[in-house]
């Protein structure tokens, strides 16, 4: 394995219960009546895909422009001003691959100005040699837009890239784009089907990235 990439939200930090108050605050104002369960399955995609979606279903007249504004705004804030804290074990995985010279990406349906302010709250910048953005790929995940544009950038065959992903939309994505795929078991991300990822854990310190890369045990 030559690269690692990772999601953010649930992967990175613990955002999802953020996103769920979030989208709960934005639907409720959007005069919408959906439950959380049902906001499960929209865990790991784009706002763009969220949104539109939701518009269709419920007849909601305001622009997808608007709504997605509002969301974004308001998670922005809820997130500088919040102590999350990077989830246990990812700043020791970002060390080890930085002292093993093992170039790291972040892939991630979220906002590019959203990303960046997590990657600055944490001083995280030094680990990723690149970040993308859902917004900068046609199709967002589940579809594999946004890791096949990673491996691109990274100059890295998918095949060699192992994704880091706690969503079912997000674990389809990087099987679709032919990537190994570790599922990462976070309960605050609601009831995800991670069964097509290669493997599965409950940790981020579970990762044995010496067994992954001198064993192959992906």
């Amino acid at each position: 394995m030559k690269a690692f990439i990772f999601d953010m939200d649930g992967v990175i930090i613990d955002s999802e219960p953020i996103h769920f108050e979030v989208d709960m605050q934005t639907i409720r104002e959007l005069g919408c009546d959906i439950s959380e369960k049902e906001l499960e399955k929209y865990v790991g995609s784009t706002n763009e895909y969220m949104y539109t979606d939701i518009k269709e279903n419920y007849n909601i007249k305001k622009s997808l422009e608007e709504i997605i504004d509002y969301k974004v705004e308001l998670t922005k804030m809820k997130i500088i001003e919040s102590h999350l804290e990077p989830i246990d074990g990812i700043k020791e995985l970002l060390i080890e691959l930085k002292n093993r010279n093992i170039p790291a990406a972040i892939a991630s349906s979220s906002p590019k100005d959203l990303i960046d302010i997590v990657v600055s709250k944490f001083k995280l910048q030094e680990y990723f040699k690149y970040i993308i953005s859902g917004e900068e790929v046609k199709r967002g995940k589940p579809s594999p837009d946004i890791y096949i544009e990673t491996s691109k950038k990274l100059g890295i065959s998918p095949k060699e890239c192992v994704v880091i992903e706690d969503s079912r939309n997000g674990v389809f994505a990087a099987k679709d784009a032919k990537m190994n795929c570790i599922g990462f078991k976070n309960i605050n991300s609601g009831n995800q089907d991670l069964s097509k990822a290669d493997m599965i854990v409950n940790s981020i310190r579970d990762i044995d990235l010496s067994n992954i890369l001198e064993n192959h045990i992906i």
